[in-house]
């Protein structure tokens, strides 16, 4: 790699570290090392290790919300917004998401941005119920329960068979849609 690296190669370079390694490894000299660059390049785009930490926190909150979110709403086709949602969520490698979280269990600045995503989610799950013609307490009530689902098949790190995989995803639509 050249040292013309732009602050975005070091967040995507920094996502690929805390997927794999852990948030102990998201440190400047290290992360140099890996991307054959001088410490420099990294300190030429961020203060410190804290404003890196930072600004990763948001790109990641960008790729796992607000893109996501971006992909579902330009995919409007007959299949209702929530089923494309949940097939896109629950057929992700969930590896950022569990280093992330297990990140914000010992940095309260992680845990503001895990929780951030949390709100930002689980709203946009909900106005996606009330789409279809639920009302808002059912939409909210179901938006959590879809949540803790997908946050239960993320932090458990064992994807399931494609067969079973399908049937799961099939009866999560059922549940979501299910008129009161």
């Amino acid at each position: 790699m050249s040292d013309q690296l732009s602050a975005g190669d070091w967040l995507d370079q920094g996502l690929k570290i805390l997927a794999s390694q852990g948030f102990t490894a998201l440190k400047a000299e290290p992360m140099a090392k890996a991307m054959g660059v001088s410490r420099g390049s990294f300190y030429w785009h961020f203060e410190d290790v804290s404003a890196f930490h930072a600004e990763l926190l948001k790109h990641w909150r960008e790729i796992a919300a607000e893109q996501i979110i971006t992909g579902v709403e330009s995919s409007a086709g007959t299949e209702p917004a929530i089923a494309v949602l949940l097939r896109r969520t629950f057929t992700i490698k969930a590896t950022l998401e569990r280093a992330v979280r297990s990140w914000a269990a010992s940095d309260a600045i992680a845990q503001q941005a895990v929780q951030a995503i949390d709100k930002r989610r689980l709203g946009y799950v909900q106005s996606l119920l009330v789409a279809e013609g639920l009302g808002p307490e059912i939409a909210a009530a179901r938006a959590q329960v879809l949540y803790w689902a997908f946050l239960g098949y993320a932090l458990s790190g064992r994807p399931l068979p494609a067969a079973q995989q399908d049937t799961v995803l099939t009866e999560l639509i059922r549940i979501a849609l299910l008129k009161p």
